[in-house]
This record gives structure tokens, sequence and C-alpha cells, in this order.
């Protein structure tokens, strides 16, 4: 299948490891100009050697914090001309609902839909004169099921959902799609972290943890990252130009509800 990327350019957030770094290489072996964006440059510096490079192909990347969002808004003002923007922010740390603190719940919602806000008010212009754009948010399985343990990011990562199905509504006559991806269990630091939380509270070994967290997932193994890498590319490919505002798990059958 021709997913219609060639010559294409992304800007993948959070792309220095795990599922963003996953995403950002997909998208290049399709012929994607990428553009990486976190805070950390030597990690950047990287990722940016392992892209997939074939004929004119041009990569670079943008250092930015999140926690200052007017920064990373015109950071990405001065380098506009994105086709694709894939929102992916590591999530809140763990913890119960309950013992939760305000400033925990700002600092999320500020991490999370403030800055998705803030770049999809920055790069919807170019995509709208190029009749096509694709806004692809990596969120969490928690949007159809929360998960025990993670309040506020169950809480964080819903309002993010409401918020891109709203915002496909008033964009899809531009040929522009928005899109959430939402992963199950899979190999990366953010699930290494969750396995030692789970593991202290239940008074476990972290390698029975794991096992208990497989044996939950119908096919009994973690994802990983490039199996999500492989979906986001796929909902930024022309060929899924009919497909706007959804949720996709990508989970391997955890998630019960519909």
């Amino acid at each position: 299948m021709n997913l219609g990327l060639k010559n294409k350019n992304a800007l993948v957030c959070g792309s220095t490891q795990g599922i963003g770094k996953a995403t950002a290489i997909s998208l290049a072996k399709e012929g994607v100009n990428i553009t990486l964006l976190a805070r950390n440059e030597k990690r950047l510096k990287e990722v940016l050697k392992k892209l997939p490079q074939n004929g004119d192909q041009k990569h670079a990347y943008l250092v930015a914090d999140f926690s200052d969002s007017n920064h990373v808004k015109e950071l990405v003002l001065k380098n506009n001309n994105f086709h694709i923007l894939i929102n992916n922010t590591g999530g809140p740390k763990s913890g119960s609902i309950f013992e939760a603190s305000p400033s925990q719940f700002l600092e999320a919602f500020q991490m999370h839909l403030i800055i998705n806000q803030l770049l999809v008010q920055a790069v919807v212009p170019f995509m709208k004169s190029e009749n096509f754009g694709r806004i692809i948010n990596i969120i969490s399985t928690s949007v159809k099921e929360p998960i025990p343990g993670l309040g506020v990011s169950n809480t964080i990562r819903n309002a993010v959902a409401n918020w891109a199905k709203t915002m496909a509504g008033e964009l899809a006559e531009f040929g522009i799609t928005i899109n959430n991806v939402l992963p199950g269990f899979t190999e990366t630091a953010r699930l290494d972290q969750i396995i030692k939380v789970k593991a202290t509270k239940g008074n476990t070994s972290e390698e029975e943890m794991t096992q208990i967290m497989k044996d939950y997932v119908p096919a009994k193994r973690f994802a990983k990252p490039e199996e999500t890498a492989y979906a986001v590319t796929f909902l930024a490919s022309e060929a899924a130009s009919y497909i706007t505002g959804i949720n996709l798990p990508v989970d391997g059958g955890r998630t019960k509800s519909l």
C-alpha cells in the first residue's frame, strides 16, 4: 500500500525514546521529513542519527521543555511547515486520585492539553493551506477504562480525548484529521515505572508483577513501541483520510470496553 507520505513534514513530540522515537523512525521510513521535539539535546542528536534517510529527505530537531508553553509555540511557529503533528508527552506520576494535589492536576493539564492546543494553533494554518493535515495524539487506554493507581493521568487523558474529538469536528472540512492512539502495556520507561510501583504496593517482585500484567493481556505479552508506531503511521497517511475523531486502542485486546 502506498501511504502517500513521501515529502511530507512531521513534528514528533517526545521523540527521544519509546513510542515517540519509534514513530519518528517509522514515518521516516515512509519518506517523511522529521523534526524531533524534546528537551534533551544529547538524546535528540542520537535519535537524529538513527532516522532513515533516502534521497532528499531532511531531518532536524528542536529543543524545548513542555513546562514553558510559550517557548514551545514560538519554536514551532518559526519552523512551521508541518503536515503531521504527533502530540506525545510522558504521563503524570502514578498515585491515588484522592491523594493528588491540585498542583498535580494543573501541571498535567498544562503539559498535555494546553501544549496540544498551542501546537495545533501553530500548525493548522499551514495544514489548511496544503489541504492536508494529520494530528495524532498518543494518549492511553484509560480514555476507555480508568486504570487503578493512575488518578491524575486518567483525568487528564480523558480531557485530551474530548478536546481532540471536538477539534476533529471543526477541522475535518479542511482535509485535517485528528485521532487518538491509545497504547496498552508497551515496553517503555513509563511501563517500567508502573511495574515498580505495582510491585511495591503488591509486596511482590517486579518479575512476578510483569508476568501478572502480561497474563492480563489476551495477547499474553507487552507491545513493542514499533507496533504502536505502525498504527500512528497509518493514521498519518493518505489511506486514512476519512478517519477522524477516533480513539484507537493498540493494546493486544486488553481493553474490555467497546
